[in-house]
């Protein structure tokens, strides 16, 4: 299985169809196998600069584009959260399914890790452990915890569009849908709150959240009108075109956009969530509220709670051991 959130998130998904496109890149963390059990400190005789590499290049392009934190994170989270081992005959990639089309980002850079990394220790580390490792970086270069990575995967040699569908929580999911999303990879609803909190950076795109828009969807009886029609204004600009109107982005965050914290809770208690699926948890279920207001009251434990379901999500790996590979191109399969 795989992946996140986170993370993430979401978590995002390297592709794993077989292809000469370089629009394929690969899914990573596919289902479970015990025989083979995750370790910290992997590469520290056979690729001593693993982590540094990863992280000199994550910093480089946080710097250049600050939202890159945030799309690397995803991309973590959405590598992790799908069981790819349907479709394997027609390798259908999951770039193209509906939760990842148009809005994963952050490719390049990992390109550009794994091929430092492959002149350096040649097919040692895999694109699946670059994830998790770049995902970490990512939360601690914008203010957040920082832990140690758990290393070992390897990618996969499928693909399916299919599962990413089915398994990657959209931004219109109640509590209840994003709570089976979460259980049936083994996670638990306070690993759902926590992980949601990794939408204290990052922006999405006005087709993601429309029904906020419209009706304010997800946020109960506690609407704030204010924030919902700031976001129609942003989303029906006359100054834009309908193409331009729909690629709009929005902060997940107003507050702090690009510094990870713990505001993305305090928004959604004032009504200022963004994506229906974050209002849900301070509007439809009690107990994700409570651990809305736990976070908002304490930023050491949710930065605590935060890094122990990255870990768990990261944990969610099923091509270890004699399966798989380590890709020598991220974009393909050996």
């Amino acid at each position: 299985m795989a992946n996140w959130v986170a993370a993430f998130l979401i978590i995002i998904t390297l592709e794993l169809g077989i292809s000469t496109s370089a629009a394929t890149l690969n899914e990573t963390c596919l289902g479970a196998d015990i025989s083979f059990q995750l370790q910290f400190n992997l590469y520290q005789n056979s690729c001593p600069e693993a982590e540094s590499i990863v992280f000199s290049w994550v910093q480089s392009a946080v710097a250049v584009d600050p939202r890159m934190a945030a799309s690397l994170l995803r991309l973590h989270f959405h590598d992790c959260f799908v069981n790819a081992r349907d479709d394997t005959a027609t390798f259908q990639g999951e770039k193209t399914a509906p939760p990842n089309l148009n809005s994963l980002r952050g490719f390049e850079v990992i390109d550009a890790i794994k091929s430092d990394l492959e002149s350096v220790c040649p097919e040692t580390v895999s694109c699946a452990d670059v994830l998790a490792i770049a995902a970490r970086d990512s939360v601690f270069l914008t203010g957040g915890p920082s832990w140690e990575v758990q290393m070992g995967r390897k990618d996969g040699v499928s693909a399916s569009k299919a599962a990413a569908t089915a398994s990657l929580p959209g931004p219109n999911s109640t509590v209840a849908v994003l709570l089976a999303n979460f259980q049936n990879v083994g996670l638990s609803l306070n690993d759902v709150v926590a992980l949601s909190g990794a939408h204290t950076i990052g922006k999405a795109r006005c087709s993601s959240f429309s029904s906020r828009i419209s009706g304010g969807a997800g946020g109960g009886p506690d609407i704030n009108l204010d924030f919902v029609q700031s976001l129609q204004q942003l989303c029906s600009s006359p100054d834009l075109s309908t193409t331009a109107t729909t690629a709009a982005v929005a902060e997940l965050d107003k507050g702090t956009p690009f510094t990870f914290d713990n505001q993305y809770y305090t928004n959604l208690l004032s009504g200022e969530g963004l994506l229906p699926s974050d209002q849900a948890l301070a509007g439809q279920d009690q107990e994700t509220r409570m651990i809305v207001e736990t976070y908002v009251e304490d930023s050491d434990r949710f930065f605590e709670d935060f890094k122990a379901s990255m870990v768990r999500m990261g944990s969610l790996v099923g091509v270890v051991g004699n399966t798989g590979e380590i890709r020598r191109n991220c974009r393909f399969v050996n």
